[in-house]
């Protein structure tokens, strides 16, 4: 598969992310479900939630719009080794706070490392 195609997966692969956080209000029935918790701890989350939809929405642009830019420059190759890094702590992170035996946290865990995979295979195509 060829360095375009690979870095357009990456960025339907984080639009679908931002697709998916928008999502949790819904899917977890805030700010209801967080009724339990400090102000505090309810505005972090939700803020941290509106931050990632946000960070995922620009890594899908820049996918989408400078392949080139991303796969051949330092700064681009510096963006996927970062993103390839964010999955794959995301991965690691999802065993340690989320310990449930889901078939969605297993889908979760499968897409987090795809992610991880998917930034770097540019990586190592130069």
């Amino acid at each position: 598969m060829d360095t375009d195609t690979i870095i357009l997966l990456c960025g339907l692969h984080s639009l679908g992310f931002a697709l998916f956080h928008t999502a949790f209000w819904k899917l977890f029935r805030w700010p209801l479900s967080l009724g339990d918790t400090t102000l505090a701890n309810r505005a972090i989350l939700q803020i941290a939630n509106v931050q990632l939809i946000w960070i995922f929405l620009f890594v899908a642009a820049l996918c989408f719009l400078f392949p080139e830019a991303l796969a051949t420059t330092p700064l681009g190759r510096t963006l996927l080794v970062g993103m390839s890094v964010f999955w794959l702590l995301r991965l690691v992170v999802q065993f340690v706070f989320l310990r449930v035996d889901s078939a969605m946290v297993h889908v979760l865990s499968v897409l987090f490392a795809v992610g991880a995979v998917l930034f770097a295979l540019p990586l190592l195509q130069q």
